[in-house]
């Protein structure tokens, strides 16, 4: 069963190079293999990771090449598949419709709608994983292929999330930003050495095994080695990697060591590294690697550090650095609305602008919940105050080393915006350690995150449309991603790649065109503009 009259050529968004966007008039619109589905795309909102993709194109850590999970042969049948320098199709927070699907699929109908979750996590890269929009297309085109066997995980479960038809195409595209927050906190750390995994202890001198074994977790082989011999073991990362010393340069050569998803330990024994560190923060977000450490001698006081999940405590004072973004807007509402109490949340932005904008939407909501709101501009005040838990919005590595100095003992600080897994940043490891500071990041959401923050939407909980600031077709796309990257909207610009000729517009500019909800973006005013535009 398909659509009839589906065009052989469409209209799409493409990335081609490092910082070159371009409209290609006449993309092909894949034919579905049998395990493949053809999506015609409703909307598409734009976000902060599209112009790290647009910046690092094939350097980025989801454009690269799928290591595992699917075989080469699989990957070879799609059309969509994109790694390395070839061009691809931003664009991951999405809801598409079923137009057609191939012989072999069976869970999916046409006309079936769905909000896509678009991290693949079981499909890894060389040093993060697979993703919708980044090395398979996405969604800033009018029809998108996906693959049956790509979008459903080694569980069984499908990536393409059936949506109800009462709610607005971007209020359930927006589910997945959000949900991308969501994931920040409630991700779940390991706390022991990796069962089954590979663990590396390094010396300044020869270790006893005794100081590690009392550790819990089961690793399946356990290497030792000095310093002085850390050259010989080439090609291994390791899960978990546990240092006895406080040799700098040491340390700097460590990271290279730790694998996705792996644990470095840093025990200093007495000692003090004595000067700032080069460290690899940006595989905190991307490699998904941990860092821990203790003054002592006992590496199971570093492992004690390490909370179940980066959730904010009970009277934790906050520091959201970029807060009056689409993203960090939604860090301080989020928080505001968790239900934990005491807690006070700085809102920091350069923009007095969106600071305005912010209060205005946020103020309300820390009445409501007996919470404290600060907002500042960071340009003219300077916060001498100690934080509990900092979350960061731009991706600069100085922020990052602020950090340390500027968090309170058993601090959290969430790396959200993703420093380029191949950037460094010399940090006071010292402080960080004394202090028993913690680095947290992620990036993408899991299908359980989207799944909860959908069911929020679902009951009207949650209203995503109050972050849309413009909408636009795919001839406003290119523009689109350029105001994200020059911080111009003070929210979500949401895509219609059904709406031709429509350029970036404000919703100030729609206000006496289309039924906004008291100057905000809903079902109906969406409704005007599509059936607006397919008349035009």
């Amino acid at each position: 069963m398909s659509t009839p009259s589906l065009p052989q050529l469409q209209r799409a968004v493409q990335l081609v190079g490092p910082d070159q966007l371009q409209i290609n008039e006449s993309k092909p619109v894949f034919e579905p293999g049998p395990h493949q589905l053809l999506c015609q795309v409703e909307v598409v909102g734009l976000c902060f990771s599209d112009l790290k993709l647009l910046k690092q194109f094939s350097g980025h850590a989801r454009k690269s090449g799928v290591t595992a999970g699917i075989s080469q042969a699989a990957l070879a049948e799609m059309p969509h598949y994109v790694p390395g320098d070839k061009p691809t199709v931003p664009g991951h927070e999405t809801v598409v419709r079923v137009v057609k699907v191939g012989s072999g699929v069976t869970r999916q109908r046409v006309g079936d709608r769905f909000l896509v979750q678009t991290d693949y996590r079981w499909l890894p890269t060389a040093s993060s994983a697979s993703a919708f929009g980044y090395n398979f297309e996405g969604a800033l085109q009018e029809y998108v292929l996906v693959d049956d066997r790509v979008i459903t995980d080694p569980n069984g479960e499908s990536m393409l999330i059936p949506v109800p038809e009462d709610l607005s195409a971007s209020a359930l595209a927006l589910c997945e930003p959000w949900a991308c927050v969501e994931d920040s906190y409630v991700d779940k750390q390991r706390q022991t050495l990796k069962d089954g995994g590979q663990t590396l202890v390094v010396g300044e001198t020869p270790v006893d095994q005794s100081r590690v074994a009392h550790l819990k977790g089961k690793p399946a082989k356990v290497t030792f080695t000095t310093a002085d011999n850390l050259a010989q073991i080439t090609d291994v990362a390791f899960d978990d990697v546990i240092y006895f010393g406080a040799n700098a340069a040491t340390v700097e050569k460590l990271f290279p060591k730790v694998a996705v998803s792996g644990l470095l330990n840093l025990v200093q024994c007495g000692g003090k590294f004595g000067r700032s560190v080069v460290s690899q923060i940006g595989r905190v977000h991307y490699g998904a690697i941990r860092v821990v450490g203790t003054t002592s001698s006992d590496p199971a006081e570093a492992m004690a550090v390490i909370p179940p999940t980066a959730e904010i405590r009970p009277n934790d004072k906050i520091n959201i650095v970029g807060a009056a973004g689409p993203m960090g807007t939604m860090h301080v509402v989020r928080d505001l609305c968790q239900g934990i109490p005491g807690i006070t949340v700085y809102a920091g932005d350069l923009s007095d602008d969106r600071l305005a904008a912010l209060q205005k939407l946020a103020e309300p909501l820390a009445r409501k919940n007996g919470l404290t709101l600060r907002s500042y501009n960071p340009g003219k005040t300077k916060l001498t105050e100690a934080f509990d838990y900092i979350v960061l919005m731009a991706p600069v590595p100085a922020l990052v080393v602020q950090s340390v100095l500027s968090a309170a003992p058993r601090g959290i600080i969430n790396i959200f915006a993703g420093i380029p897994a191949t950037v460094s940043a010399e940090v006071d490891l010292d402080a960080y350690i004394a202090k028993q500071l913690y680095f947290i990041g992620t990036s993408g959401s899991t299908l359980d995150d989207m799944k909860l923050v959908l069911s929020k939407v679902v009951s009207r909980q949650l209203d995503t449309n109050l972050s849309v600031a413009a909408v636009c077709g795919l001839d406003g796309a290119i523009d689109g991603i350029r105001a994200v990257e020059k911080n111009l909207m003070p929210g979500k610009i949401i895509v219609y790649p059904s709406c031709p000729g429509l350029r970036l517009t404000p919703l100030p500019a729609l206000a006496d065109k289309l039924p906004l909800t008291n100057g905000q973006w809903s079902k109906q005013a969406e409704e005007a503009l599509v059936k607006g535009m397919v008349k035009s």
